[in-house]
């Protein structure tokens, strides 16, 4: 579904945004794309957009938040760096996102194989990279704690940091923006953890809250 004016994005619940993403990523892993005129939709958007969600996600190349949840142009907002990990500007462009343009699901999206977390798991130091992976070691020192003896550098363990920075990175929005907190209180939003596999194309939706107060 496309939404078209900003009464469609009004009415439209943060549960309903999320199954719009699970539609789409169905249709994905099936090769059935909904959205596959990008002409038409830049005619479309050409005099504004109504995003129904914000995603982030990590920069590798095979999680572009669009082609996987097939959705076209103006229906999210894509937000990408390594890791998926999250600072000050990024929950900056959340609060945008939701506050000011009308989205009504916030989306952290994980996946297999990541780079850049096997890169902290190696305790990789590189320029302005270290800083960025710094911000992985809580989940590090999580799965290190909760799975004893395993090989924080091979693919299960990689894997699993993974899957926790996702849930690291849900806990630490509401912590950090009175904005998205007011709004997910009230049930204007809700947060959604996802983790994607590269192997097959699928998303596990691993996390959702939801305030049903609205």
């Amino acid at each position: 579904m496309r939404l078209h004016n900003i009464e469609d994005q009004k009415s439209l619940t943060p549960e309903l945004a999320l199954a719009f993403l699970k539609e789409g990523n169905k249709r994905f892993v099936a090769n059935l794309k909904a959205h596959s005129n990008l002409l038409e939709q830049v005619n479309e958007t050409k005099e504004g957009q109504f995003p129904f969600a914000i995603i982030l996600s990590c920069i590798d190349s095979r999680t572009s938040a669009e082609l996987i949840f097939d959705q076209g142009l103006g229906d999210i907002f894509s937000v990408r760096i390594a890791g998926n990990v999250l600072n000050d500007d990024i929950i900056g462009s959340m609060e945008f996102a939701c506050k000011l343009a009308g989205s009504k699901l916030i989306v952290v999206l994980g996946h297999t194989h990541c780079g850049a977390i096997t890169g902290a798991c190696n305790g990789t130091e590189l320029g302005h990279l270290t800083n960025l992976l710094a911000k992985v070691k809580p989940s590090i020192e999580h799965v290190k704690k909760s799975n004893e003896g395993i090989d924080i550098t091979s693919k299960e363990g990689v894997d699993l940091v993974a899957f926790h920075n996702v849930e690291h990175t849900i806990d630490h929005i509401l912590d950090r923006s009175n904005v998205l907190k007011e709004m997910y209180q009230s049930g204007e939003i809700g947060i959604v953890g996802a983790f994607y596999k590269v192997e097959t194309g699928e998303v596990d939706f691993v996390q959702e809250m939801f305030n049903q107060k609205k």
